[in-house]
């Protein structure tokens, strides 16, 4: 009750906003159907995205003196089936600061992932270690060791298997690989086209994956044309998701290999 009264102050009959004391919490404790319905709340994606973006609708209808909704809906909610996929939304978030002209790279954004998974490199004072695990091989996996501990956010690389308790999202894919990925892909964003590296084909092929096909997922995101429920590298994985879901249409298929 007292997360619930810091998001949501309580008012008095002036509709002014009083301090959360125990008094109040102790009030509210004694609504069970309140309780669990403030705790479903708070644990909610949907609700989130409510108070996310209700007040920016008032400041938007008040700045031009219009009514309505502003916003399309709450959120989309797009199911992301193999690793490949889940590379290219991160990928593609960490580049919206680019794309949109706010900052140069990545990296100088106020606001991704990316700054501070490279911000936390350099506050360890690991920066070359960062430089050689891009390279991804058994002999410089060390390099890596560590690189991502006691940061909140989910590592790339899965390192349980070798010195780490925390789940990551891909196993033997180092933060440098991504990295290089990252860097590869603002600069298609901006030229069109960019040159493949030898470390950068090593990269595609630990993903069982190339340049095209990573191309091709990319302009989907960013053209908006992701429609449907779920979003893979491969058809092979759409169909198989479909078909236990009892899905008859399929969306995303273009662009997709056709393993």
């Amino acid at each position: 009750m007292r997360r619930w009264g810091r998001l949501f102050p309580p008012r008095d009959k002036a509709r002014q906003v009083v301090p959360v004391s125990d008094e109040w919490a102790q009030a509210r404790l004694k609504d069970a159907r309140w309780v669990a319905t403030a705790r479903q709340r708070l644990q909610s994606l949907s609700w989130f995205m409510k108070c996310l973006k209700e007040p920016l609708s008032r400041l938007v209808n008040r700045e031009e003196q219009t009514r309505g909704a502003f916003f399309e809906g709450r959120f989309k909610s797009v199911a992301i089936l193999d690793e490949e996929s889940l590379l290219a939304t991160c990928a593609y978030i960490d580049l919206n600061p680019v794309a949109a002209g706010i900052a140069e790279v990545p990296e100088a954004s106020a606001h991704t992932s990316i700054k501070q998974r490279v911000e936390h490199v350099k506050e360890q004072g690991r920066t070359e270690d960062l430089n050689a695990a891009q390279a991804g091989s058994v002999a410089v996996s060390t390099a890596a060791t560590g690189l991502e501990e006691g940061l909140w956010l989910c590592p790339v690389e899965d390192r349980r298997r070798l010195d780490s308790s925390r789940e990551g999202m891909i196993e033997g894919f180092s933060l440098g690989n991504y990295l290089l990925l990252v860097e590869y892909t603002g600069r298609m964003f901006r030229e069109g086209k960019a040159t493949i590296s030898g470390e950068l084909a090593r990269v595609f092929e630990r993903l069982g994956s190339n340049a095209e096909n990573w191309q091709g997922r990319l302009q989907k995101l960013t053209a908006g044309r992701l429609l449907g429920r779920f979003f893979a590298a491969s058809r092979a994985r759409l169909r198989e998701v479909a078909g236990r879901l009892g899905v008859h249409h399929l969306a995303n298929l273009g662009g997709c290999a056709a393993r």
